[in-house]
């Protein structure tokens, strides 16, 4: 192995350059490989002029920034590619340039850094045209199986477990309900942690369909136990019993639909059912922004030595993760088999139920 490539595809997460700076240190330090590092996701393998040998210098500083040095295309999808054709947009599959891309840069093995939809392309690469590729799971959702946890969703959890303390504050002070709308897509698990750690009263995930009755009769409860205050965490992707999830915009052949507005929709009901002043805060990509947390400092610099071992000893198609306390590897077809949902039966929930949350 002399020569390694590495990208970051789908949404940013605080932890990626962690990655990138332990991939190349480790490429050079044990195997004396050189690591081309891929501009914007897939994107930048198939144009040219996209990818450059990341020194020892395009490394240094890097561990506790946010982003990704390297770019990251959302929606870079090669099998599903937007393009224009006699002045019409169309959708075409030019995922071949992909291998085409891998040959032109001289590579032996490419290290792809992303989420389920980033590593659902890597698979089918890998399968399709024999491409030998390793994974690292990275998102912010921590929906990924295969891996205990993933690296940016500590930092999101402490943004979002920061925010509600702070909004504890002033609902108190002015007897105010306070919503806050929080990322996960179709996983609860940061709404359910953050939820937790910050004192919330009500929290609404997808994974349990909440009845606007049960929710308003809980904070109802608190107003005349003397508490004149509540916090509710929502799931982006929460939505009621015999309803649709809320989303700010529709998907199409190439975008999936964006989820976002559940926030406001939960506060309107709440302050209509409750009579008690209701206040929404959409949290966003403040969640997924800025320097990455120790934990998630600690991990993907983990992920990344491990992806080039694993590269290293010929484990194409598969993905590190941690399990336990150990750095172990897993099948990306396996990884990306079952979404990793937060389980409404499971230990965390009974400990929020047993505290006096109510999940609707």
């Amino acid at each position: 192995m002399r020569r390694i490539g590495i990208l970051t595809g789908g949404g940013d997460a605080p932890g990626l350059n962690a990655v990138i700076r332990a991939a190349v240190k480790t490429a050079y330090n044990e195997y004396r490989c050189e690591v081309v590092g891929i501009e914007d996701g897939y994107d930048g393998l198939i144009a040219d002029g996209r990818a450059r040998v990341l020194a020892q210098a395009d490394i240094r500083g890097i561990l506790p920034r946010g982003g990704t040095i390297l770019g990251t295309a959302n929606r870079g999808n090669p099998f599903a590619r937007k393009v224009i054709k006699d002045g019409q947009e169309v959708v075409e599959d030019v995922s071949h340039l992909v291998g085409e891309g891998f040959e032109r840069l001289g590579l032996d093995g490419l290290i792809v850094i992303g989420g389920d939809g980033t590593l659902r392309i890597a698979h089918e690469l890998f399968t399709r045209f024999k491409l030998p590729i390793v994974g690292v799971p990275k998102t912010i959702d921590n929906d990924l199986g295969g891996t205990d946890v993933t690296f940016g969703f500590d930092t999101a959890l402490h943004i979002a477990t920061e925010a509600f303390d702070r909004l504890h504050t002033t609902a108190e002070s002015h007897h105010r309900v306070m919503v806050l709308e929080l990322m996960g897509r179709d996983a609860g698990f940061i709404p359910l942690h953050a939820g937790v750690a910050g004192g919330a009263d009500v929290i609404l995930i997808p994974e349990m369909p909440f009845d606007i009755e049960v929710m308003c009769k809980a904070i109802k409860q608190r107003a005349a136990f003397g508490s004149k205050f509540s916090l509710v965490a929502v799931s982006e992707g929460a939505r009621a019993k015999g309803g649709e999830q809320v989303f700010s915009r529709p998907g199409d052949a190439v975008y999936v639909p964006r989820l976002g507005g559940i926030g406001y929709k939960v506060g309107a009901m709440i302050e209509k059912c409750t009579s008690i002043e209701t206040r929404v805060t959409v949290l966003g990509h403040l969640q997924r922004g800025g320097g990455p947390s120790p934990f998630d400092r600690w991990l993907g610099t983990r992920f990344g030595a491990g992806a080039v071992h694993l590269a290293a000893s010929g484990g194409w198609g598969r993905m590190v993760g941690l399990r336990g306390q150990r750095i172990e590897d897993v099948a990306i077809a396996d990884a990306i088999a079952v979404p990793k949902r937060v389980d409404p039966n499971g230990e965390p929930v009974r400990t929020a139920k047993g505290l006096g949350i109510s999940f609707g």
